[in-house]
């Protein structure tokens, strides 16, 4: 037996992958378990976890391998800040005192955060490389293209290569300072949103608006050549410099500084957020296509944090090249640590990829179900030590059915159901549902239950085998991981009652009715659509079987189950805490179901989250 941990840590969302053999058995962001959102530490619960899991101690790890390499980022970090001198000075200066104290002694650190308890050697790649091995290793293809497209990692922003059977090469690359990921980010700062975790709120954003700026990014920020590569006018930037991202230049080409945040959100911003939307799509499109023509492959893999970027991606598999696609469902930082696991086994290792088993197998990724699950004993201490009250399910079909109804009578459901996620997507096991039929639902989950920005579409999980029906999705394909975006089904949408047309601009157009499912159906018509099938998660797809019998509608919303400024429950008593806290109707945990009237309480919850949430973000 072979096992072999992977870790991230120590710059964006830490996590921790063990596989053993080959065999991917477990994988965590560390926020989950120490309820920091994007939590940047050293992963030791989520290393706890996957050992655990396996059964194993730290002693019996053969390998450990962190996720890029350190030394190769701190070459970057001094070349850039001596170039840019001395107007860098305050970014150096708040950047060294962590390098010199944790980033240049990791291994001292990863042996301290194992307890000095493992003795081996370490292994560490370079970022884009455990991006690629996250993507095609865990793939269901034999040999297919990849591409990653993020911020930056040591010096590399976009790679292209190839990978096949058990062997992954990289062949192009664009480097630092020209970045695409970077570009988005400006533009993210720009219209008020946070850096490295408000780009989905940008990508949500623009279908208000209408990308009549995407010539003039075309013409000053970034050049974008045929074959996709591309290079930015730094003088628009200040991430090489400075603590921001955009310049005085960005700012006067625009007309305005940087949103604040408590700000209302003006057309522009919307105009902004579809334009560099508009050019982000063109410029994965054109990378595609090169990469296409230069490895004649059928298949693309795809990581990086650019590779969330749904609404592009589902473009890519409409009009692009490639026949099938498949995304890393963690494509951003915490999945280099499954990457870098994978590509210690496979390439370091030579050993070939395990097989799929075509009865419970679709993909080596095993649904991304991949975090800790939970006992009737662990729900049912939880519960009883906040004297909850609850009803107890022997039969899975008559929970399934139970719950089904409730949402069918308009409840929103917060589920807790076998392992949990790995990766930003919560995919029904760690989710808040309701019912997509409603035109009211959008605007409750938002307001009263997330806590977050009105203008927020949520998701629609569909049964695998009925997603044609209600959405356009290519003939053959399914999108498992919410990762792909596509228009609602013409046959579903429905004649505006409100007189808006597409052209008419702002956010009063977030509560008008489109569709048949119109919780779900953004202003544009797209969905960033999640398909359920039985092989990946079975008893979501029993519950969602359930409320398609009720109501004739295969479609649930999908939401994480948690509030704006936290991370994705884990816990029993993380869950209990959520629903407490919000206007949640209803609490699934496994086979355990709470209803909130009557639940002791309440009220204190309810003002305890209020507070802090507002303090929060």
């Amino acid at each position: 037996m072979t096992a072999i941990l992977g870790i991230s840590a120590f710059y964006h969302d830490s996590a921790a992958a063990l596989v053993v053999d080959g065999e991917i058995i477990a994988a965590a962001q560390e926020e989950r378990f120490t309820r920091k959102k994007h939590d940047a530490g050293f992963p030791k619960h989520a290393i706890d976890y996957c050992l655990a899991e396996a059964g194993l101690s730290i002693e019996q790890l053969d390998h450990v391998g962190f996720y890029e390499k350190p030394l190769l980022k701190f070459e970057r970090l001094l070349e850039t800040y001596l170039s840019y001198a001395p107007a860098g000075l305050r970014s150096f200066a708040k950047a060294m005192p962590q390098w010199i104290g944790q980033k240049l002694h990791l291994r001292r650190e990863i042996r301290r955060g194992l307890s000095d308890r493992y003795r081996g050697r370490f292994a560490f790649c370079e970022h884009h490389e455990s991006h690629a091995a996250s993507a095609f290793f865990p793939s269901p293809f034999d040999e297919a293209a990849i591409l990653t497209l993020d911020g930056v990692g040591e010096w590399t922003t976009t790679s292209l290569g190839v990978g096949l059977g058990h062997r992954i090469e990289l062949t192009d690359e664009i480097r630092f300072p020209h970045s695409l990921g970077l570009l988005y980010s400006a533009f993210t700062h720009y219209c008020g949103f946070r850096v490295n975790s408000g780009e989905y709120k940008l990508m949500g954003l623009a279908p208000y608006g209408s990308p009549q700026y995407s010539d003039l990014i075309l013409r000053h920020l970034i050049e974008v050549r045929e074959d996709g590569s591309f290079q930015l006018d730094l003088r628009y930037f200040n991430y090489c410099q400075g603590l921001t991202m955009t310049s005085s230049r960005f700012h006067q080409l625009f007309g305005r500084g940087p949103r604040k945040p408590e700000m209302p959100i003006s057309q522009l911003d919307m105009d902004l957020a579809a334009s560099v939307q508009e050019v982000t799509e063109q410029v994965v499109l054109k990378s595609a296509i090169h990469l296409h023509e230069k490895t004649k492959q059928r298949n693309l893999c795809m990581a990086g944090g650019v590779a969330l970027n749904c609404v592009a991606n589902g473009r890519l598999l409409r009009e692009g090249p490639f026949e099938n696609i498949w995304i890393q469902p963690a494509a951003g930082d915490a999945g280099g640590a499954l990457g870098i696991a994978l590509l210690i086994w496979h390439q370091l290792l030579g050993q070939p990829r395990p097989h799929l088993n075509s009865t419970s197998q679709l993909d080596r990724q095993h649904g991304s179900l991949l975090g800790p699950r939970f006992t009737e004993s662990d729900i049912l201490q939880s519960l009883d030590e906040h004297q909850a009250i609850y009803t107890r399910y022997d039969d899975a079909e008559r929970l399934a059915g139970d719950v089904a109804q409730l949402l069918a009578d308009g409840n929103v459901v917060g589920r807790v159901s076998g392992r949990m996620e790995f990766g930003p997507r919560a995919l029904g096991n760690r989710s808040i549902l309701g019912d997509p039929r409603s035109d009211e639902m959008q605007s409750v989950m938002n307001q009263k239950i997330k806590f977050r920005e009105s203008f927020r579409p949520f998701a629609p999980v569909v049964l695998a085998d009925h997603a044609a029906d209600y959405f356009d999705i290519p003939h053959g394909h399914d999108s498992p991981y919410m990762l792909l975006v596509f228009n609602v089904a013409k046959s579903k949408w429905v004649e505006s009652m409100s007189g808006m047309t597409e052209t008419d601009g702002g956010l009063q157009r977030v509560n008008e009715v489109r569709s048949t499912i119109p919780a779900v159906t953004h202003v544009d018509h797209s969905a960033r659509v999640q398909t359920v099938d039985a092989v990946r998660n079975p008893d979501f797809e029993r519950l969602l079987r359930a409320f398609y019998d009720r109501t004739g509608c295969p479609v649930l919303i999908n939401t994480s189950f948690n509030v704006r400024g936290e991370p994705i429950v884990c816990t029993p008593a993380d869950a209990y805490r959520c629903f407490m806290a919000t206007n949640m109707d209803v609490l699934v945990l496994e086979n355990v179901v709470l209803k909130k009237a009557g639940q002791p309480r309440a009220a204190e919850y309810q003002a305890e989250e209020h507070l802090s949430q507002f303090e929060l973000d």
